[in-house]
């Protein structure tokens, strides 16, 4: 490991959020930008074989260390965060905006049929939705996207890395497994079973 790998995983290590390759390229001007990506690219592939508690991953448009999943419950017994919960409602919002962005509170509220409002300033509130701008239509509403904290908690690299909606569809399907012939047990005649039983 040389030194441009240490001092990016230092970067990395004591940044609060993730870090993206043009921000690690404004702190390290002596570098080049070429020399920084494949130094980032290489850090990550020695986490990765390395096979540690950590591994530096790419989410929400940068790089940041995250806990392997076997590891999580146990730093969660130091950390005690809470995990996010979200209700029903909240999660349609999310998924809406996340999936139709750009989108303006009316369009949202037309898509689910019912008052948005609080809902949306739960999640402003969070962080997790962002104010894009206004819409330029008359009225001028405001328009709302994810934000790059809505990646990081969803464990996303983008919003190119959302399931797409073959995949949703694809979780109602029976598995493989649960789809099989019926299998040879026995001679194929069924066993007479005692009248008596000793329950009811």
């Amino acid at each position: 490991m040389n030194e441009l790998h240490a001092i990016i995983e230092s970067i990395v290590f004591a940044a609060e959020s993730s870090v993206s390759l043009d921000r690690l390229c404004e702190l390290l001007p002596e570098f080049d930008r070429g020399e920084i990506k494949c130094a980032v690219t290489d850090l990550s592939a020695v986490f990765a074989e390395r096979d540690g508690g950590v591994h530096l991953v790419e989410v929400a448009g940068g790089w940041q260390f995250r806990t392997r999943p076997p590891y999580q419950q146990y730093v969660g017994r130091l950390v005690k965060v809470k995990a996010a919960k979200f209700s029903q409602s909240a999660l349609e919002t999310l998924a809406i905006i996340a999936y139709r962005q750009p989108i303006t509170r009316a369009e949202v509220e037309h898509l689910r049929s019912v008052d948005s409002g609080a809902v949306l300033k739960s999640l402003l509130d969070k962080k997790l939705v962002k104010i894009l701008g206004k819409k330029d239509i008359p009225g001028r509403p405001l328009i709302y996207g994810t934000s790059k904290e809505f990646l990081e908690v969803f464990g996303l690299k983008d919003l190119k890395s959302l399931p797409t909606l073959k995949e949703i569809q694809a979780l109602d399907e029976a598995p493989q497994f649960e789809r099989q012939e019926e299998l040879p047990l026995g001679d194929g005649v069924p066993e007479e079973v005692e009248e008596s039983l000793p329950f009811g």
